[in-house]
């Protein structure tokens, strides 16, 4: 039965992607049919977790090809645990996407093509999964880089077209240092599959093995931006629009660290560069997280606590023992949930409040307290406060490297309580000036109207009224950018022209300001955060899941045997 069901969390979006593309013309149509196809990849997924979670490894050969010469998809605990998440959160997101563009009218979302690239990505980031070699893991990458460019740049506005250059130089790089570490790996072993590389690596000479084993983790690094491979991610990230950001966070970083993490514990698995790993990770935590407490803009703060956890996944995998791969297996599912439930409420925070930036935000816990809410379950999760599953998982990584005892250990387990404690600084930065400032507090407002008198009298209330003399509030492009749609902007300026022209009594947001956020995004979005509490109340099993994934990481016969007696698909 798993051999029949392997290749459908691939197979199955290729195909929603094609049949999205015919009905084109039929919105309504199109998006029943993607969110058809994501809940049915989210059904096949759940199957294959609980089979692998019963029955271990398996393994099918597709195009009717033996092993090595087929395809080769390879169902662990690992791989099934991670489509489960990925394909979880990615329904979510298209469901947001859709009531985005319902809210906003389709004029304003380019739905025909929205939908068959989501898809795609969905199945890049499922094949990437499952490759059981690594030339169809390179081909899962070159799908994620085809169908995120197009996310990226959807609208072809001049910042989203800056980040998506930044992002397609960046992610060409490490796809040409993976091919060529993918030919070098051929040359000296005769083959790309996984299972026959875990035997034929450990006999080259250790100088070989370095070499090899530096060029894949130069380009799995560079995928999920760890320092100093990192300075790419927020440039590109927070220009998207707000599905394409989550889906972004919440699963592409993921993909690079679930490469790593196959690698290093089945080709590699004598550890020789788990101190590099360990020395990265700090970093990345460290600066990643000193970039997040000095940002001023919800978007980059999101994005750069994005690269620093990264590097707790980072500190699991150095650790190379049974205890740190458990907390990172469990602390990239949890992140993948938190992150992309985050940059979601950051969407609904831009439209409630006109902007992501918290110098220009204010009384939203007024204007809508249930967004309040929304923003701060996470946010706690995110900063590891007990008993969310951040806390339980950043525990089981510090008690991890508690353990291993080295000296470099005790370093990182400092590092990753500071960066715990920077989070929580930075989150709740945003949740008491965005959410609880009253907003004739807010000091974007003071600075805009003191640029507009600075200016001379003619740009200020009481000037001449020609048509040249628009109100100075208007032209910051801080304030209405083309990351917003029209009847945003509009909303925008009118609360702009009114704030300049009339001051706010002191009592925040008035019934005027407070506009109902679109039921179907306020609802997925909720669902999402619920999800992200429900990895609390199930954290007990999703960590044994967790355990039993790492030890069968340390262990790889099961791995091993399942390949070698894969099913042939004709």
């Amino acid at each position: 039965m798993t051999g029949v069901l392997a290749p459908l969390p691939v197979l199955l979006p290729l195909l929603g992607a094609a049949g999205t593309l015919l009905v084109g013309r039929h919105p309504a149509v199109q998006r029943a049919l993607s969110v058809l196809v994501l809940v049915a990849v989210l059904a096949v997924s759940v199957v294959l977790l609980l089979r692998a979670d019963a029955i271990g490894a398996t393994a099918v050969s597709v195009g009717g090809w033996p092993v090595p010469l087929g395809i080769v998809l390879v169902v662990d605990r690992l791989s099934a645990l991670m489509l489960v998440v990925a394909s979880a959160v990615a329904l979510g997101v298209l469901v947001f996407a859709v009531g985005q563009g319902s809210a906003d009218g389709s004029e304003q979302t380019p739905l025909s093509v929205f939908h068959p690239t989501f898809l795609v990505l969905v199945a890049g980031v499922s094949n990437a999964f499952l490759a059981g070699d690594l030339f169809n893991l390179y081909v899962g990458f070159e799908i994620l880089l085809m169908a995120s460019y197009v996310l990226l740049t959807l609208g072809g506005t001049a910042s989203r077209i800056r980040g998506g250059i930044t992002y397609v130089v960046v992610s060409l790089t490490s796809s040409l240092v993976f091919l060529a570490a993918i030919g070098l790996v051929y040359a000296a072993t005769g083959t790309v599959n996984l299972a026959q590389l875990a035997v034929r690596l450990g006999e080259l000479p250790a100088g070989t093995q370095v070499l090899l084993q530096s060029m894949l983790l130069v380009a799995f690094c560079i995928k999920a931006a760890v320092f100093p491979l990192s300075a790419w991610l927020p440039d590109s990230y927070p220009t998207a629009p707000a599905p394409v950001t989550a889906v972004f966070a919440g699963l592409l970083t993921k993909v690079g660290v679930y490469a790593i993490i196959r690698t290093q514990t089945l080709l590699f698995p004598d550890g020789a560069l788990d101190t590099v790993l360990m020395g990265a990770a700090l970093a990345t935590m460290l600066i990643g997280i000193l970039g997040a407490v000095a940002q001023t803009d919800i978007r980059r703060i999101l994005s750069f606590t994005l690269v620093s956890h990264i590097g707790y996944m980072v500190f699991g995998i150095g650790l190379g023992t049974t205890a740190g791969l458990t907390g990172a297996v469990f602390y990239v599912a949890h992140h993948i949930a938190i992150q992309t439930a985050l940059f979601l409420v950051a969407g609904l925070v831009e439209r409630q409040g006109g902007s992501t930036a918290v110098d220009r935000l204010g009384g939203l816990a007024k204007a809508s307290p249930l967004l309040a809410v929304l923003f701060f379950v996470p946010a706690m999760n995110l900063a590891g406060i007990p008993p969310f599953s951040g806390f339980i998982g950043k525990l089981g990584l510090l008690r991890a490297g508690v353990a291993e005892g080295s000296p470099l250990a005790f370093v990182l387990v400092a590092g990753g309580v500071v960066t715990s404690l920077l989070t929580l600084v930075a989150v709740a930065r945003v949740w008491t000036r965005a959410f609880w400032r009253p907003r004739t507090q807010e000091p974007g407002r003071d600075t805009a109207r003191a640029a507009a008198v600075d200016a001379g009298p003619d740009t200020v209330d009481g000037g001449s009224s020609g048509p040249d003399d628009a109100d100075p509030l208007e032209a910051l492009p801080s304030r209405v950018d083309d990351r917003r749609s029209a009847r945003q902007a509009a909303w925008a300026r009118h609360t702009q022209v009114a704030t300049a022209a009339e001051p706010d009594d002191g009592e925040g947001l008035s019934d005027d300001d407070i506009h109902p956020l679109p039921a179907v995004m306020l609802a997925t979005t909720s669902v999402l955060v619920g999800l992200t509490v429900g990895l609390t109340v199930i954290a007990g099993p999703l960590y044994g899941l967790a355990s039993r994934a790492a030890e069968d990481l340390g262990d790889r016969t099961s791995y091993l045997t399942a390949v070698a007696d894969a099913t042939v698909l004709r």
